[in-house]
């Protein structure tokens, strides 16, 4: 650790504390910090001796963030404090002034806003005395065109006057304080709205020669990580080269600055603090004797029996950090395989922090304001697996050519992109690109490159239910129904060539997975994956199984058919329950078929009377001494016979009928499994 770390005491006021003895070199950028998080700490160096001031020069829109993070550095002295100009909110400003803001959009404003406010004007005819209006005014120039004039009237020792405001030398205000007041508010209100810097001026003691360092973190452009991956001969590893691409937008130039680059996910905010707040206070009422108002009860919080022994004080990763440090070497190139990629030089040192990844560039870097820069961190062979990765809902016949990467390294490797190269004969080759998620030591990770063509898949999902439970009581069924979704896979591998291809199918919701079974299939978070290997020209099946249980309640009369045959296919039915639901079914085929002659026996019924009323009609017309007339006759004789005996059969049919409906009824009233 360089040295204490010391809490600044902060002044804000438009008028700075008394100046010390400057006896301080200028603050100069020596370590920049860059996070993925969106933000930089930034730290200057000044050499100092005895008491001494150090000026931070900061663009306005980074006031909030310094003030928020500002720390400094000092092993034998300390900070007596900061200060840097107020500001206050533009409402603030004029609550002491007898005009408002919009009094300063132009003269007539500022003239009506101060009405009784002695004046002076100088014209052809001086004039003093008190404003009392003014009035815009309309004026014709020309035969066409108008203008807006502004009449003011005074009263003076003389009486009412008036003038032209745009013919008035100069108008000012007798009142010297009223003159300073407007002379203050117009200077606020720029100091308010200027889009410049800000100077903070801190306050150094001690007694020696010193280094002093000032630390802050502001929002800072995120750097990237970017790698290259080229596959080779060897089909255990590969060279992998990451390097960071980084931009300098903090406005000032960096110049042989100790780089660190910070990859994780820290909680980082903004907050207003270079605005003045004022708090709403409540209104209570005016005391008088014999009142009180007692305080609002808030609870009892439970007493703490044994103190918390305190934690030696750390400076953690901030402390590793800004700690001065000597370069360390880049690692060594690995030898495993040879490469084509030449070898990168000052490659960064990485350091594993407990959330995030540290490297550190072993030289200084020089980058002017407004540049980008590459810079190099990862240098080293890691192992691979090629393999295909079929992602169902992704592509629909074939897989993925992807690698497997396993980071065998001390420290994790940072999220990015990684253009993919394969080396083969001599020649370099691209193949696609894939993104690289964060890669922490010890894991792997599946990167996705290009389409597999040469190998297809087809999925084909099949569904079933099942009734596996069922109870009755008091005419209801209460079923218990297993459904299950099962996808198969059909995989075929190219003619020639041998794949190991990695099969990953989405969770389903609360679905469980009941085949295949551990440790066949491997999970991730959202989906499982399950390993196939094929020999060339070689085809295979796999699946996955998935089971959901439901519960459906059911009117025993209204179990249907097909309800009555999922119950008595089921394997984990009981016997005695398949027994009672059979016999519920022959009961329901026995009412339906008696319903069914009835209804028969009262179609022919119909028809019949339909017939005797198309008789009926022709013997209307028919002459009563004819030979057609005789034959109608016979033949509604005849009908009336076949009508007595169908009637007859109805109502033994309906009485057959009524029997099957009382016993199925009965049976279901008594029913209970």
């Amino acid at each position: 650790m360089r040295g204490r770390w010391i809490v600044l005491v902060f002044s804000f006021s438009l008028i700075g504390l008394a100046a010390l003895p400057a006896r301080a070199g200028d603050l100069a950028l020596k370590r920049v910090m860059l996070s993925t998080g969106g933000v930089g700490y930034f730290e200057y160096e000044a050499e100092v001796d005895g008491n001494a001031e150090l000026k931070l020069d900061l663009p306005l829109d980074q006031v909030d963030d310094v003030l928020k993070s500002i720390v400094v550095y000092d092993s034998t002295g300390g900070v007596g404090s900061a200060s840097l100009p107020g500001r206050e909110p533009l409402a603030q400003i004029f609550n002491d002034l007898p005009f408002g803001e919009d009094a300063l959009q132009s003269p007539a404003a500022l003239l009506n806003a101060l009405q009784g406010a002695e004046i002076r004007i100088g014209t052809s005819h001086p004039i003093t005395g008190k404003l009392l209006k003014v009035v815009a005014e309309t004026v014709r120039v020309g035969e066409q065109n108008t203008t807006i004039r502004n009449r003011v009237s005074v009263v003076t020792a003389e009486g009412l006057q008036q003038f032209i405001l745009e013919d008035a030398d100069s108008v000012a205000f007798v009142d010297p304080d009223l003159r300073k007041k407007v002379e203050q508010a117009l200077a606020a209100l720029a100091s308010h709205r200027a889009k410049d810097r800000r100077e903070i001026v801190l306050t150094t003691h001690g007694t020696s020669a010193r280094t002093v360092r000032v630390g802050y973190v502001v929002a800072a452009p995120l750097w990237k990580a970017s790698y290259r991956m080229t596959l080779g001969s060897d089909a255990k590893k590969a060279p992998l080269q990451g390097w960071a691409v980084l931009e300098n937008m903090s406005g000032q130039d960096w110049t042989n600055v100790e780089l660190t680059l910070l990859s994780g996910n820290p909680v980082s905010f903004r907050q207003a603090i270079y605005e003045a707040y004022y708090v709403t206070r409540p209104e209570v009422p005016v005391e008088v004797a014999g009142r009180i108002l007692p305080k609002v009860d808030s609870g009892i919080i439970a007493e703490t029996t044994t103190a918390a022994k305190a934690a030696p004080a750390s400076m953690g990763v901030l402390g590793a950090l800004v700690a001065r440090s000597a370069a360390a070497p880049a690692p060594p190139t690995s030898g495993v395989m040879q490469r084509e990629i030449a070898p990168m030089e000052g490659t960064a040192v990485a350091e594993e922090g407990a959330t995030q990844i540290l490297f550190r560039l072993p030289v200084p870097i020089t980058l002017a304001s407004g540049r980008s820069a590459l810079v190099p961190i990862i240098d080293r062979a890691i192992p691979v697996e090629r393999l295909s990765l079929f992602e169902a809902g992704a592509t629909s016949q074939h897989p993925f050519a992807a690698v497997k990467l396993a980071n065998d390294g001390a420290s994790g490797l940072p999220p990015g992109v990684l253009t993919v190269y394969e080396m083969g004969g001599g020649d370099i080759a691209y193949v696609g690109d894939a993104r690289l998620p964060v890669l922490p030591a010890g894991e792997d990770r599946l990167l996705s490159y290009a389409v597999d063509e040469k190998t297809k898949i087809e999925r084909v999902p099949e569904n079933a239910v099942t009734i596996t439970k069922l109870a009755a009581a008091q005419g209801v069924l209460n079923l218990q129904m297993t459904e299950s979704h099962k996808i198969a896979f059909r995989i075929a591998a190219p003619a020639t060539e041998a794949r190991r291809v990695i099969i990953e199918q989405a969770k389903i919701g609360s679905w469980r997975l009941i085949d295949p079974a551990a440790p066949t299939v491997q999970q991730t978070a959202s989906s499982y994956r399950v390993t196939v290997e094929l020999a060339a020209g070689e085809a295979k099946t796999t699946s996955f199984t998935f089971e959901s249980a439901s519960f459906q309640k059911i009117a025993i009369g209204e179990f249907d058919d097909a309800r009555i045959a999922a119950v008595t296919a089921g394997r984990q039915i009981d016997p005695a329950a398949k027994q009672a639901i059979a016999e519920l079914a022959r009961l329901r085929r026995a009412a339906a078929e008696k319903k069914s002659g009835r209804d028969r026996i009262k179609a022919e019924i119909d028809a019949v009377a339909a017939d005797q009323a198309r008789i009926r009609d022709n013997l209307k017309s028919a002459d009563k001494e004819s030979a057609l007339h005789k034959r109608y006759i016979e033949k509604l004789t005849e009908q009336e016979t076949q009508i007595e005996k169908l009637q007859n059969a109805a109502a033994g049919a309906e009485a057959e009928k009524r029997a099957a409906d009382a016993a199925l009824d009965a049976y279901v009233a008594k029913l209970t499994l």
